[in-house]
């Protein structure tokens, strides 16, 4: 990945750790607060790389966060019976690295 975002990517492992921990220890007030924070660096980095490979890659970690996060909130307020419908981004995630795949073997780069 490009060393112009590297600052963003290790901002981001903590601030989705921190997000997760709060997940877990049922801190829910600094849980959703969280999400905003965790998103938005996610957003900014797919951004930043929409015209590299790693695009659809990162495309498919906002998908993954925005799953996460919903179903997080799902089960703060009460509603687990609705985190099903966490299933859908992460299923644009799936759909996103496989467009990734796709696009590095077409291209004869391989896959590693």
């Amino acid at each position: 990945m490009s060393d112009r975002i590297r600052h963003y990517e290790n901002l981001h492992i903590p601030l989705w750790l921190l997000k997760d921990t709060c997940w877990m220890l049922e801190w829910k007030v600094l849980g959703v607060i969280m999400i905003v924070p965790t998103m938005l660096v996610a957003i900014i980095i797919t951004f930043v790389t929409r015209e590299e490979d790693e695009f659809f890659i990162n495309l498919a970690i906002c998908f993954w966060i925005t799953a996460n996060a919903y179903w997080m909130v799902c089960e703060f307020v009460g509603h687990v019976e609705l985190k099903d419908y966490a299933g859908f981004p992460f299923v644009a995630g799936m759909i996103s690295v496989a467009w990734f795949y796709y696009k590095r073997i077409r291209s004869s780069k391989g896959i590693l």
